[in-house]
């Protein structure tokens, strides 16, 4: 791992930092440093308090109690403009950017330079373009954010907060949406960034990015910092994992092996956008499928066509022997196949609704067919499912929104388990959910799979694909490339097929 020579003392540091909301401690007694020329890391379940530690950093809350310094220098953000005037930005994991603008527009937003009133363009191009060639971009600075990829707005994110003079840089999951190459390329800023003599946060779910690039990490736990371990290259895993979850994980997957019964799923010929060659595989019943594949491999979309979200051009589903056609999604949950989408928050949920309007919103057809809702039904499916799969929440009028993400997946699972699905398409089911999440996720796959359903993880998480699937199909520029049972499932043979060429 590539080094810089940190500070002996803290850059940023928070004393005994305490936030309180009505009925929540959110963090608590919190005391943190960090060293400029680090890459800090941040771990913790969901709930852990990482958030709004950020938050706390960004203006957005502010502390109950204790302090937070710069450089020795006290400071209590009222606004998200004061933290930002002080020189700390946060790269959120939902990106801060005005898509309708253009990448220069949009990389001096709040501070564009004019005169007399006048936007002086010249020069927030002339600006941009020096920005962009320093993060080794080529984009069209006119270019509107709205036609850019993720990896290349996350880009413009920290462009922004360079251009702002950021001494303190926190990234919130930053690599959830990023194929393997952006992931190396944002690497490679943040290394470039350390070396600068900046101080940086990272927060992330995923183990393997803190041992390629962190220096010290701290783990977080029910709003307290359990622990910082100051040499990340000698941290045993396991260690780091009961640390977070507060008890021993030896094995987070936990597979749990079973017998596959009939074809439930047979999908002959299926072709549609985001294909380039029909796709054919079957699924049986009590079976873990798993899809890889890199970013634009076409596993998304091919769900996307099973579910009826996307019309296929060709092609057709047998369900249980029966040929299947599904002009929508309603026609395919009807039929017993569900869709988890990989866009949780955009596609999944309801995120103004409340845990029982979102658990209720298919099921709900079955107990009020005058359009009449039964609020007792309604609130007795909620208790029951809540109770089922363990959804940490305060009652089932609470908003969905300020759920975690592991318990949001649980929502969205308990509406398709209220529907008794057969076929269950999991798209990145546990994308930005912690690994004690993770755990309670895959013990509810194992589950439906030993009830004679049919699961379909599709996921770019190598470790998970490998570890929860009975069997793997990798799918390589909008093909199938592969279908290889459990025994011949290799990290190495996996990415072997995946990369093109």
């Amino acid at each position: 791992m590539e080094t810089a020579v940190a500070s002996a003392d803290p850059y940023l540091h928070l004393d005994n930092v305490t936030v309180r909301f009505p009925g929540v401690l959110a963090l608590d007694s919190v005391s943190l440093g960090v060293r400029t020329g680090e890459v800090h890391g941040l771990m913790g379940e969901n709930g852990a308090g990482k958030s709004t530690l950020l938050k706390v950093l960004s203006g957005v809350n502010s502390m109950t109690s204790g302090s937070l310094s710069l450089n020795g220098e006290q400071h209590q953000f009222a606004t998200t403009k004061a933290a930002i005037a002080a020189g700390i930005a946060i790269i959120y994991q939902e990106l801060h950017l005005v898509p309708e603008l253009t990448v220069a527009e949009n990389l001096m937003l709040g501070a564009l330079p004019s005169r007399f009133g006048v936007l002086n363009e010249k020069e927030i191009v002339r600006r941009a373009i020096s920005e962009l060639a320093r993060l080794g971009e080529q984009i069209d600075p006119n270019m509107q954010v709205k036609h850019l990829s993720i990896g290349q707005r996350q880009m413009i994110e920290i462009g922004k907060a360079l251009m702002r003079n950021a001494r303190v840089i926190a990234f919130d999951e930053p690599t959830s949406s990023l194929s393997s190459r952006e992931t190396e390329h944002l690497f490679k800023i943040i290394r470039a960034l350390r070396a600068e003599g900046r101080a940086i946060i990272y927060v992330t779910h995923r183990m393997d990015e803190v041992y390629q690039l962190c220096d010290r990490v701290t783990v977080f736990r029910d709003g307290r910092r359990i622990e910082t371990f100051e040499n990340v290259d000698g941290l045993e895993r396991d260690q780091l994992i009961s640390c977070m979850v507060g008890r021993s994980i030896h094995d987070v997957y936990g597979y749990r092996e079973r017998a596959a019964g009939d074809v439930q799923l047979d999908v002959q010929g299926l072709m549609g956008p985001g294909l380039s060659e029909p796709a054919s595989f079957v699924a049986r019943k009590g079976e873990i499928v798993g899809f890889f594949g890199l970013v634009g491999a076409g596993r998304s979309e091919l769900m996307k066509l099973i579910y009826g979200a996307v019309r296929p051009t060709a092609g057709q589903i047998v369900l249980k022997g029966s040929p299947q056609r599904f002009k929508t999604p309603r026609d395919a949950v009807r039929a017993g196949v569900a869709l988890c989408p990989e866009d949780r928050k955009q596609e999944g949920i309801v995120a103004i609704g409340s845990v029982s309007d979102n658990l209720n919103i298919s099921c709900r057809r079955h107990f009020s067919p005058l359009f009449v809702l039964n609020s007792a039904k309604e609130a007795s499916t909620t208790s029951e499912y809540i109770a089922k799969l363990a959804i940490k929440t305060r009652d089932g009028n609470t908003a969905i929104g300020t759920l975690s993400g592991g318990n949001q997946q649980k929502v969205i699972l308990s509406r398709w388990l209220a529907e008794e699905i057969d076929v269950f398409l999991m798209d990145e089911p546990t994308r930005g959910i912690d690994v004690g999440a993770r755990s309670e996720i895959y013990g509810l796959l194992y589950g439906l799979a030993e009830a004679g359903r049919t699961v379909i993880v599709v996921s770019s998480d190598l470790a998970e694909v490998i570890g929860v699937a009975d069997r793997v199909i990798v799918m390589r520029e909008g093909k199938i490339v592969g279908n290889l049972p459990k025994a011949q499932v290799t990290p190495d043979q996996l990415i072997k097929l995946a990369l093109p060429g």
